[in-house]
């Protein structure tokens, strides 16, 4: 029998071809993620925007892209996908349109996996939410992670929690970025707009900032997190403020940036007012969210050392302190017969009860007991013979 091993060929993966619709900012960023990974499970055979598509069966060069999607077809927007889509590829929506997000549930009945970053498949309609999770078994896969998180495994850990029988009572985050670098260290010195503009030119905002100026980014990303906490809400259940005007909200995308200027007075006033912008007391009409000043270069301020909120929260544990809950039945038991066995007899041996009885007890505790044993060691210890007196002797 020969000693040269057999050759076993290699099992060639399936490829799975790869649809990404919406190619802004997050598709972008996908592109580059795809050309620098360079798997060969994976072709990219579609890429669309809003107006236009580009497919390719052999597969589509994240590199040029950009110049084949504008010489592509035409299209109306919609999820269609080519019938050379198969069950098991992939559809990447990374776009922020509720037609495709209508789409999800359809895609994964046709046994295609979704990875979304729009936020309206889980954070839309409760019932579109429910019908995914549903479908979202045996094979298919929904990835969810760039909706709330930018890509860190939140929403899965929330999921793992509650598995694990754990009850979600309070998550506590920045819950749109676009905000809070508006935000912060606004006073009021400089237009508002112009923050929004620089906003956009560097990548923290969407070409269109309406989205995260109405709170509905917010809005969303609170639905999407309630929910997976296990708490299904409908959209009409979270309240935002918006801080679109009526001529930011009816401006074409052309007149949006004279339409900003809108906002500058108000925002100016509203960063004047004791407390500056965006702090709110709370009311006793229901909880309020209140961000503390605090270090203006600080991207999260912390509250100062005057701020009334943490001696309140000290007071009130004071008023009530924190007592340990009773033990279980069965813990209470073995807590007795622990106890019985590190007590030392002092009465009689038929006046112990069924549990235990005070007075025919003498407890020592161990700190006692400890001190009384290192004291009768060191007295036997003075009193036994020295090496040295024993070998004079």
């Amino acid at each position: 029998m020969s000693g040269t091993p057999l050759a076993v060929p290699a099992l060639n993966p399936r490829v799975r071809r790869v649809a990404l619709l919406g190619v802004g900012t997050v598709g972008r960023a996908l592109l580059s993620r795809l050309e620098a990974l360079a798997d060969p499970r994976l072709r990219l055979c579609l890429a669309a925007n809003s107006r236009q598509r580009a497919f390719a069966a052999d597969g589509l060069a994240p590199a040029g892209l950009a110049g084949r999607l504008a010489a592509g077809e035409g299209h109306d927007g919609s999820g269609a996908l080519p019938g050379d889509f198969q069950a098991g590829d992939i559809v990447l929506d990374a776009s922020a349109s509720a037609d495709l997000a209508a789409w999800h549930p359809r895609w994964l009945r046709q046994g295609l996996h979704v990875v979304s970053a729009n936020k309206l498949g889980l954070g839309g309609p409760l019932l579109r939410q429910h019908e995914i999770r549903a479908l979202a078994t045996e094979g298919r896969h929904y990835g969810d992670a760039a909706t709330v998180g930018a890509g860190l495994p939140l929403l899965r850990t929330l999921r793992e929690l509650r598995a694990g029988g754990d009850r979600i009572g309070a998550i506590v985050g920045v819950l749109s970025g676009t905000l809070a670098w508006l935000f912060d260290g606004y006073d009021g010195s400089e237009p508002f707009s112009q923050r929004v503009l620089a906003a956009v030119a560097q990548g923290y905002a969407e070409p269109d900032p309406r989205v995260d100026l109405s709170g509905e980014d917010v809005r969303r990303k609170l639905l999407i997190l309630a929910r997976t906490a296990g708490y299904p809400l409908e959209d009409a259940e979270v309240r935002v403020d918006s801080l679109l005007t009526p001529a930011i909200a009816a401006a074409s995308r052309d007149g949006l940036e004279a339409a900003l200027a809108s906002l500058d007075g108000p925002l100016a006033e509203r960063a004047h007012r004791p407390g500056g912008a965006g702090a709110r007391r709370p009311d006793r009409g229901g909880p309020r969210l209140r961000q503390p000043r605090g270090h203006l270069e600080h991207p999260l301020p912390r509250p100062p050392a005057a701020d009334p909120g943490p001696r309140r929260r000290r007071r009130s544990h004071r008023r009530r302190p924190h007592r340990r809950p009773p033990p279980h039945p069965e813990l209470k038991k073995t807590y007795q017969v622990h106890f019985l066995r590190r007590v030392r007899l002092g009465g009689a041996r038929e006046n112990v009860p069924g549990t235990f009885s005070r007075s025919a007890f003498r407890v020592q505790s161990g700190v006692q007991e400890t001190r009384r044993l290192r004291a009768a060691a060191m007295s036997r210890q003075s009193k036994a013979p020295t090496p040295m007196s024993s070998c004079t002797a």
